[in-house]
């Protein structure tokens, strides 16, 4: 197993098929599904579906996607966090954990984590994060990387989403 990147609590590493399970479970709970503008997968097939597709092209055509991250105590799947290019051309900073794992500043440390990847191992300039206005928890964590208040606008779903952005300068 290819360890991409570590925190003092997680490691990340790439999505494989057996997490489609893991996938499922994360994307049919409503809480953590709220403020995705995603529709939830209708059985472990479709999530493992998903997972083949990302593998077999998101990895490859860009050298980074999103991953799991796994607590290193329990080796737990806690959810995924990591950078995509959005449709809009960006490069997107994203994460979704299982609601039992909320709380425990898992997202602020795995995102941090991927941010610096994006700024130290992959040379790009600036990350953008995105969340629905009425996401506070999500929003908070963008602050903590941060990320400054950039504009509004919708995305994928989300019509009343906030900007968020970062640059390797700060």
């Amino acid at each position: 197993m290819k360890i991409i990147l570590e925190t003092n609590r997680l490691y990340f590493r790439e999505f494989r098929i057996e997490d489609a399970p893991y996938m499922y479970q994360l994307n049919i709970d409503p809480e953590v599904m709220r403020y995705t503008g995603d529709n939830p997968f209708k059985n472990e097939a479709e999530a493992q579906v998903f997972l083949t597709d990302y593998i077999q092209n998101v990895y490859p055509m860009y050298g980074f996607g999103r991953w799991a991250v796994i607590l290193k105590e329990s080796q737990e799947w806690v959810g995924w966090c990591g950078l995509k290019k959005n449709e809009q051309n960006q490069i997107d900073i994203g994460f979704r954990f299982m609601r039992k794992h909320w709380g425990n500043g898992y997202a602020t440390e795995a995102a941090q984590a991927c941010i610096q990847y994006a700024f130290n191992q992959l040379g790009l300039i600036q990350v953008v994060g995105r969340a629905a206005r009425a996401n506070p928890a999500s929003i908070r964590v963008l602050s903590k990387l941060g990320m400054e208040y950039w504009k509004d606008a919708p995305c994928m779903g989300i019509e009343d989403a906030i900007y968020y952005r970062i640059s390797a300068l700060q």
